[in-house]
């Protein structure tokens, strides 16, 4: 395949012998559909198919003669939807889901019409002389309108000769509902003053006399209930393309025939100049024309410390310009852009991953078929035995309802409704089940530097005085002259004196030199504030002392900058990207975890290096492009590891995107925390052990109880066979076996944080993880 066949692939028809072709997918509701999808494209000659479950999106590499019509009519004949994905841009405001409308507010319509149901037939006491037929009308809607999705999704499995659990629950669902009416009409369930009695006895029944009303409600009910809440976590697969495509400019200054005027970013081309003045975006990719300034890329390049360009210099679209006026010659726009690439970075990375397994889904694709098999055996074995038809039926009926899976309806949303819940009052938010899986796992974790490991902000962090110098004074005047300045390094010093000093005296004649510094008369001194080179210009040395404080801050990745005044060089301020104060111990708890930490970052080694020892990690990636971020992730994963990536911002959300678990910090980008897996809203490192803790502990719960669900219908279904099934008796297991999964997750209510010192709620309104108090051990050792 040539390299134009493999870059196609914006859905088109290619010419080549073979492209890519994407489509999005509709219909589906559990792992093995996306398998069904995978199958059928894959028997067309010459495809070669990849449908992701989560992302709800296929990859097909087709034949140059093969239209794009063919893929999703071959598609469509397997029961699903299929579609040629929508242009970036028109995926901005994406209209309402319709999907998940109908999901919720089929959910709020069972919650509604099912407690009822559910109280009545489980409490003796609430059973008035015709309970039994309010129950039927409450219990109605439920099955016909809030079960359609599961009736309509195994209908489309039955005229496909396949079974999932969609199956399972609209056949047992529709037994227990349809048994019921013949109770009620046909047998002795309708008759005035029935009651269920709990009787704890096993004896046979012809069923005539018990209606099963609150299965098909309740079963309906918790089944939609995780339907929409892992409905809600896919939608957001394509959330990180539209945070990085909102990152640029809307519009742009541009300078036609020497006038100026704003235009839409859409209509920029290459070789337009345009304006860019301080504080704003930088449209495009391009070459400075005229003028210098700083230039803040971190949100792109994870570099901390402002970029100083001029004349002749790249920049790059989205970064901020922090000081002067900037006249930029465009270079690429539109898709050819270093945003563009990142999006197509994190849009690849997310269609790679591995298609997400449920454990329901896999333990129901052997359990349907073996359910239906069984109850179909117990009809003919009844039969032919010489039973009465009435009983043959009621067993074989029992089989299905006793089958019906409840508690494995509950297994999954409970303990994940429970954990997450108790993840976002810890600042931990996860996005759904399939997250859960890969903690299980993970071995390494990589983490981003700049607004990760460290604050993310230039920040004072040292002050060198001359002989004879007040810290106070030198900080007074230099923060007075700072303050007026736009560049980030004087904001720094700036907003660190007001804090010290307090309120800041006045500055005249003030006057930046871009590039190299400030100068001002502050309380009538004049004062000078910058490299080495614009005091040489004001005919001031400073001391060997200062020179070589300066030059060890800047051998370290600091920025020093000289402050002097009235002809004498008085100190140096020191500036820097400072390492968050929990940092250390959040590194620490990765290793109790058994994680093996390396820091990756766009910073020079340098600063790399000294963060890294601060916080004790080993290993140091350094000067990546968020290109070969990727890269590293790709070749730690090659290396037969399991990656957990952290990380802030634009450079690291299609690292997130490639690792197993992406975990973002809730200071940082919308595009970061979107493609992320697990979003850590305090910004505190310590949460993401918290996370892959808590998210180890609740996959273990969903693990119980699955077991215990599954192990309740395999005890059961011998008894129902037998015709040995005591409705009430089989209510009052069902009623156990979803008590116990409830509790069961209910347990996660009572996981702790290890970065204790405050009360959870106050945790996580916290973005500064500014608690100091030892670490609590109760929960050190625990992995699952």
């Amino acid at each position: 395949m040539d390299a134009a066949a493999v870059a196609a692939g914006d859905g088109q028809v290619p010419a080549q012998p073979h492209s890519r072709v994407e489509l999005e997918i509709g219909g589906m509701t559990c792992a093995s559909c996306a398998n069904r999808i995978e199958k059928k494209l894959n028997r067309l000659e010459g495809v070669s198919a990849s449908v992701n479950y989560a992302t709800e999106k296929a990859v097909v590499s087709a034949p140059a003669g093969m239209a794009a019509d063919v893929l999703i009519a071959e598609v469509e004949k397997t029961g699903y939807t299929a579609a040629l994905p929508q242009p970036a841009a028109s995926t901005i405001d994406p209209p309402e889901d319709r999907e998940l409308t109908s999901l919720r507010q089929r959910l709020i319509g069972a919650v509604v019409l099912s407690v009822p149901v559910i109280a009545l037939a489980m409490i003796p006491a609430l059973q008035f002389t015709y309970w039994q037929w309010l129950s039927l009308a409450l219990a109605a809607p439920v099955v016909v309108w809030a079960a359609w999705p599961f009736h309509r999704a195994a209908w489309i499995n039955l005229r496909h000769g396949a079974a999932t659990m969609d199956t399972l629950i609209s056949i047992g669902v529709s037994a227990a509902f349809l048994w019921s009416l013949y109770a009620l009409f046909l047998g002795d369930a309708g008759m005035p003053g029935m009651t269920h009695p709990f009787e704890w006895t096993v004896q046979r029944s012809d069923g005539a006399g018990n209606i099963y009303l609150e299965v098909a409600a309740g079963v309906t009910m918790f089944v939609l209930a995780g339907r929409y809440f892992e409905v809600r976590s896919k939608r957001r697969a394509g959330a990180a393309l539209r945070a990085l495509l909102e990152l640029g400019a809307k519009d742009v200054a541009v300078v036609r025939d020497g006038v100026e005027g704003r235009i839409p970013i859409s209509a920029l081309r290459v070789g337009d100049q345009f304006v860019v003045r301080p504080g704003e975006k930088i449209a495009t990719d391009g070459v400075v024309a005229s003028g210098t300034s700083a230039v803040d890329a971190s949100m792109v390049t994870g570099e901390s410390v402002p970029v100083e360009v001029g004349v002749g210099d790249d920049v790059v679209g989205a970064t901020v310009n922090a000081g002067g006026r900037l006249l930029v010659r465009a270079t690429r726009v539109g898709n050819d852009t270093q945003l563009a690439q990142m999006a197509r970075l994190v849009e690849e990375a997310q269609s790679g991953k591995a298609d997400v397994q449920r454990l329901a889904d896999r333990i129901s694709g052997v359990f349907v078929p073996v359910v239906l098999v069984i109850s179909l055996g117990t009809l003919g074995a009844w039969v032919l035995l010489g039973n009465p038809a009435s009983a043959a039926v009621t067993a074989a009926v029992a089989v299905l309802i006793i089958a019906c899976p409840c508690a494995l309806g509950l297994a999954t949303p409970t303990a994940l409704l429970v954990g997450t819940g108790r993840g976002a009052q810890l600042g931990i938010l996860i996005k759904g089940p399939e997250v859960l899986e890969s903690t299980r796992t993970v071995d390494t974790i990589v983490l981003d530097k700049t607004g990760t490991v460290t604050t993310g902000r230039m920040t004072l962090v040292d002050v060198v005085t001359a002989a004879g110098t007040d810290r106070a004074e030198l900080l007074r005047l230099a923060g007075a002259l700072e303050d007026s300045s736009e560049h980030p390094i004087g904001r720094a010093i700036a907003l660190a004196a007001t804090r010290e000093i307090g309120a800041l005296p006045d500055v005249e004649s003030f006057q930046a030199t871009a590039g190299v510094g400030v100068s001002g008369v502050v309380e009538s001194h004049a004062v000078v504030v910058g490299r080495e080179s614009l005091l040489a210009d004001w005919a001031i040395h400073p001391d060997a002392d200062l020179v070589a404080a300066k030059d060890r801050a800047e051998a370290e990745g600091s920025s020093a900058v000289l402050v002097a005044w009235d002809g004498r060089a008085r100190g140096v301020l020191v500036v820097a990207d400072r390492v968050k104060a929990t940092s250390r111990e959040a590194v620490a708890q990765f290793r109790q975890l058994g994680l093996h930490p390396v820091l990756l970052t766009g910073d020079n080694e340098t600063v790399a290096r000294r963060i890294a020892a601060e916080v004790g990690i080993d290993r140091v990636i350094a000067g990546v492009l968020p290109h070969e971020k990727v890269s590293v992730v790709r070749e730690l994963q090659a290396e037969g590891r399991v990656v957990a990536m952290v990380g802030d911002g634009v450079n690291d959300a299609a690292a997130l995107a490639q690792a197993d678990l992406g975990l973002a910090m809730g200071t940082g980008t919308d595009a970061a925390i979107e493609a992320s897996d697990i979003t850590l809203v305090r910004g505190d490192l310590r949460s993401a052990g918290d996370a892959i803790r808590l998210s180890r502990r609740t996959f273990g719960t969903i693990r119980v109880n699955l077991f215990w669900a599954f192990a309740y219908n395999v005890a059961a279904i011998p008894l129902a066979a037998l015709g040995l099934l005591n409705p009430m008796i089989a209510g009052a297991a069902m009623a156990f076996s979803s008590v116990f999964v409830v509790g069961n997750s209910l347990r996660l209510r009572r996981f702790r944080s290890l970065s204790t010192g405050t009360p959870d709620r106050a945790r996580a309104g916290s973005r500064t993880g500014s608690s100091q108090e030892p670490a609590v051990n109760s929960d050190a050792k625990e992995l699952s």
